[in-house]
């Protein structure tokens, strides 16, 4: 039997049986465009010809861009960068301020905020499975907005305003989040990076006392509704990994190799957690052969989907323009052969 991209990520992400594991591939604005090229397609028809199983929604909000050019400004009023391939902040609304009174926050009420999602959604007529991008949701959105090094030194000399920081911050997201459960959405997906190659960014009892109580909220309309919560988070996180699983984590993204070992995650947490990525784009994907990629694609599959099912199988981040075509290709070959037992779904 033949099922949608959606109802296939539906029943993995749930540990329920599917025909093949499904694959995502994301990529950077100057990656799409070599992948365009070498494949031979449109922007439109690429996220179909890497056979993306999801689709991720954004708030309607046309960014402006600086007098120099050099900066671009999100819904938030952040800065960033425009020459960097990645994310980098230029332009930080509390660099120099901690009054959040006067600042012009945004309206998560305001009309229009989910004209684009609603729109790709009714096109989209149920083939794929749909989340708002709720990246850089909490400790992100506060540091890109205050600044990293100054948000962390304030969460040690002044943790009155970085909770009351934090605070606008969540009440803003629980808005978004009730509107876009109610325009009916199949999961939520955030982003908070909170950990380095080796160890957390900071102590866990500063994670658990600033933020868990605060994502536990905004993870709760979701797991309400029945709706699973993927979460991605870089570095090494295991320590609060159960914290996480606690409070209402269904689905865990990156999962680094180089960080995160991934039999440890399935014999902590068996079903109780699916997986997103899983193959690095740090090691393998742009300094490997074709053949290592396709090995970290089996090896992948094997300790992170055992029985077949659990996992997004994808480059554990966007792709960048070091990797190269022939792993990318690799990649998509690989994938396209892991299928499970027909008597399975």
């Amino acid at each position: 039997m033949t099922i949608t991209h959606k109802e296939r990520m539906r029943r993995a992400l749930t540990h329920e049986p599917v025909d093949r594991i499904p694959t995502q591939i994301n990529y950077t604005d100057e990656m799409r465009e070599i992948l365009c090229r070498h494949f031979g397609v449109s922007p439109a028809e690429l996220p179909a010809h890497l056979d993306n199983h999801m689709l991720r929604v954004d708030l309607s909000h046309k960014p402006y861009l600086s007098e120099d050019g050099l900066a671009i400004y999100d819904w938030w009023g952040v800065g960033w960068d425009t020459v960097i391939e990645g994310y980098w902040p230029a332009d930080a609304p509390f660099a120099n301020s901690k009054d959040l009174e006067k600042f012009n926050w945004p309206d998560p009420h305001a009309p229009g905020l989910l004209d684009d999602a609603a729109r790709i959604m009714k096109a989209d007529n149920g083939q794929h499975f749909i989340t708002p991008n709720f990246g850089f949701c909490l400790y992100e959105r506060a540091w890109s907005m205050r600044g990293f090094e100054t948000l962390n030194v304030d969460m040690i000399k002044d943790k009155v305003f970085v909770e009351d920081l934090l605070e606008h911050i969540v009440e803003i997201q629980l808005v978004l989040i009730h509107r876009f459960i109610e325009l009916g959405v199949d999961g939520g997906y955030f982003g908070d990076d909170y950990g380095a190659q080796q160890n957390m960014l900071f102590s866990p009892r500063q994670w658990r006392a600033l933020f868990k109580p605060r994502l536990a909220r905004m993870f709760a309309p979701f797991r309400e509704a029945g709706l699973p919560v993927i979460m991605h988070s870089d570095g090494d996180i295991d320590v609060i990994m159960p914290d996480l699983v606690e409070i209402g984590l269904t689905v865990f993204n990156p999962v680094q190799p180089e960080v995160t070992d991934h039999k440890w995650l399935r014999q902590t947490f068996g079903n109780n957690l699916a997986y997103y990525g899983g193959v690095s784009t740090q090691t393998v994907m742009p300094f490997g052969s074709p053949d290592e990629v396709r090995a970290a694609v089996r090896a992948c599959a094997r300790d992170l989907a055992p029985e077949g099912t659990g996992l997004l199988i994808a480059p554990s981040h966007r792709m960048m323009v070091d990797i190269p075509m022939a792993n990318v290709e690799a990649f998509m070959a690989e994938t396209s052969e892991l299928r499970v037992p027909a008597h399975s779904c």
